[in-house]
């Protein structure tokens, strides 16, 4: 089963939240909104499981009783909830995506791609368009390195329980390229790519699906900068793919973007602990010496967080959520 998770401090007359919630319905799909503190007191949509703060106090979640308030990291209780609920694959995305036709099209976890490996950092989205552009997250310092040609790899089916689509119009940049390119725009509909081991490349949380299997990466943290939490996320979900022979795939867009508000040197100064830290986090990362296999994806996940307290970009705090999470996900799979 598929359910559609996104947090919101909307009201229930949000547009894209009405859409979300008829498609659901439509076709077949729990759509669960998380709440937090700003968010209305009252919230009716029709086919939407909504959760406010009270409500989520009342989880039978550890997790939920710790998790920080004004965070998007309180995302992780509508994943807990979901999975509480039977679902067997996850879709997230937010509150200014709009869905096309294609985001409601079943998925594969076996998907016929180019594969990296080995080839460092990739920006995936320069093989989507001839416009200079990069994915939030990805190092300034790697910008002007020469990508590699596709006619090089492999194009094969991969196992891919991790997936990132794309998004239009406005699609999910850094601040530094808002403030110095032209948007909206485009990606074209070409080839899928798979990520695998020692290829690294940010994914967000806009557009993202994850099959079972994946689920404990889902993990985002709290004691980081809010514009850095799913691209810290990502980079260990990829760390530990490595070790269960999984890849990650970049797909086309299947979401067009309407962005909320934002105020850009904001975002900028957001940003900065990435902009100076993105490239080593994946080198310490990368160097771990984790162990191989699914049945090791919690003490993995422990170790690199660890990594991540210990080079100061995450507080120490949040090892306790971290282990609060794996002990709701023990409970539940």
């Amino acid at each position: 089963m598929k359910t559609l998770i996104i947090t919101s401090i909307a009201n229930d007359q949000h547009p894209i939240l009405k859409q979300f919630a008829n498609e659901c319905k439509t076709h077949n799909t729990p759509f669960i909104v998380i709440g937090d503190t700003k968010s209305p007191a009252e919230f009716n949509l029709e086919g939407c499981d909504y959760w406010s703060v009270p409500r989520q106090l009342e989880l039978p979640f550890e997790l939920a009783k710790i998790t920080p308030t004004r965070h998007y990291s309180r995302k992780n209780l509508g994943y807990l909830i979901a999975i509480k609920n039977g679902a067997t694959e996850l879709v997230e995305t937010d509150d200014d995506n709009i869905p096309r036709k294609e985001f409601w099209e079943p998925k594969q976890r076996e998907v016929k791609s180019y594969q990296f490996e080995n080839k460092g950092w990739v920006n995936v989205y320069h093989y989507f368009t001839k416009n200079m552009i990069w994915p939030r997250g990805f190092p300034l310092e790697e910008l002007q390195n020469k990508q590699v040609e596709l006619a090089t790899l492999e194009n094969k089916s991969i196992n891919c329980p991790i997936q990132q689509g794309l998004a239009d119009e406005n699609p999910d940049v850094d601040a530094v390229y808002r403030l110095t390119y032209p948007l909206p725009i485009n990606f074209e509909l070409k080839e899928r790519l798979a990520l695998g081991r020692n290829a690294w490349s940010p994914f967000n949380s806009q557009n993202t699906y994850w099959y079972k299997e994946a689920f404990a990466l889902m993990y985002l943290p709290s004691y980081c900068s809010f514009r850095m939490t799913d691209i810290w996320r990502s980079y260990v979900a990829q760390r530990i793919a490595w070790e269960c022979g999984w890849s990650v795939l970049y797909h086309e867009s299947t979401v067009w973007q309407e962005r909320n508000e934002h105020n850009l040197m904001k975002d900028f100064e957001d940003e900065i602990p990435g902009y100076t830290n993105n490239f080593n986090i994946c080198k310490e990362l990368q160097a771990l010496n984790l162990k191989p296999g699914q049945e090791n994806i919690y003490e993995n996940l422990i170790t690199c967080y660890q990594k991540l307290i210990d080079i100061n970009v995450i507080g120490k705090d949040e090892m306790v959520l971290l282990k609060a999470w794996i002990k709701d996900l023990n409970n539940l799979l």
